[in-house]
């Protein structure tokens, strides 16, 4: 591994590249993440996939938490059915901890991507290569009427919560627009792939300070205030782009509704 990898990184990588090459099942392994935008650090998780032969995948898939396991080191792990992927096994191996995702796919996987992975090692490379070079690779970024259809009932339902008293489903909303709506507009304006908020102080996306304004306190008036912030935000950023349809009465409504 080259040495802009950090140690405890490096380490992994080597087991797991040897134990693919030593399973005839595996067919290639590849990185994402970090890996591809030269942002790996000492903090970094491992996005890694393992490409298994299309006769095989049944097995690797019935037995891949002991193929994590076998690497030694796994303190605990889960697949993400959670986030609508579960081809991945979330792991954390240690001590000293690192967070390692495995997903496991087959070749034609590889079709359609949203980056384009590092080949890490493959018994084809040629192969492999070949298909990542004709492939469909696309961040999903979304349209602004994806994101006016949804602002709104998201902040309406942080309002209600507030005004009901229940401020941490408050601050949870807030959290969560932020996530969705926010960062990926920030990084719509920047010109970059749609993010959540992954990176924003590193790439000094927020200069006007417009995620600042809608960060709260476990408190009625600092939420308040927030949930203001977070709708100035979103004008502020919608108008880069403006939906084709604005929501009726907003922002003019949900104020009311505050107030």
């Amino acid at each position: 591994m080259t040495s802009a990898v950090p140690e405890l990184h490096s380490k992994f990588l080597e087991r797991i590249h040897e134990a693919v090459v030593g399973d005839a099942r595996f067919n290639a392994l590849l990185a994402g993440g970090s890996f591809i935008h030269n942002g790996l650090d000492e903090h970094s998780d491992l996005d890694l996939v393992l490409i298994a032969e299309d006769a095989s995948y049944t097995e690797v898939m019935s037995t891949r938490m002991a193929f994590a396991k076998a690497l030694g080191g796994l303190v605990c792990a889960f697949s993400g059915e959670h986030v609508g992927e579960p081809r991945v096994l979330i792991c954390l191996y240690g001590p000293p901890l690192l967070h390692v995702d495995l997903k496991f796919v087959i070749a034609t996987d590889l079709d359609h991507r949203i980056e384009r992975p590092i080949v890490l090692f493959a018994r084809d490379s040629v192969s492999v290569l070949t298909r990542l070079d004709r492939a469909h690779i696309a961040w999903p970024n979304v349209t602004p009427d994806w994101f006016e259809a949804r602002a709104w009932i998201w902040l309406h339902y942080a309002a209600t919560k507030l005004a009901r008293g229940e401020l941490y489903e408050a601050l949870g909303m807030l959290s969560f627009f932020r996530e969705q709506v926010l960062g990926p507009l920030l990084h719509r304006r920047a010109g970059l792939p749609q993010r959540e908020v992954r990176h924003v102080e590193m790439q000094g996306l927020d200069w006007m300070g417009l995620l600042t304004s809608t960060v709260a306190t476990h408190d009625s008036a600092s939420i308040k205030a927030a949930l203001l912030g977070a709708i100035n935000a979103y004008m502020n950023l919608r108008a880069d782009c403006p939906p084709s349809v604005p929501a009726d009465a907003m922002p003019e409504a949900l104020l009311a509704v505050i107030d």
